[in-house]
């Protein structure tokens, strides 16, 4: 949980305004981007399911195996 000290400015005796530091801003911030970054995470997984999964490894080597391939085909064609 962010932890902030706002300050409440009234109107007519009622809170009507929030005034919060700079640092308290940013930290609320910070935490609903995580909170949607966390949000957009759970729907990809969601979206995702059932679907081949690659390690960065995995599919570094399929790229460089497909990129060795096209060429070399291009280059016979010529």
């Amino acid at each position: 949980m962010v932890k902030v000290k706002p300050e409440y400015l009234s109107k007519n005796g009622k809170r009507q305004f929030v005034v919060l530091t700079i640092e308290d801003f940013d930290r609320m911030r910070e935490a609903l981007d995580d909170a949607q970054d966390l949000r957009d995470l759970r729907q990809a997984t969601r979206s995702n399911a059932g679907k081949p999964y690659y390690t960065p490894a995995e599919v570094e080597r399929r790229l460089v195996a497909n990129r060795s391939t096209p060429r070399n085909k291009r280059n016979a064609r010529r």
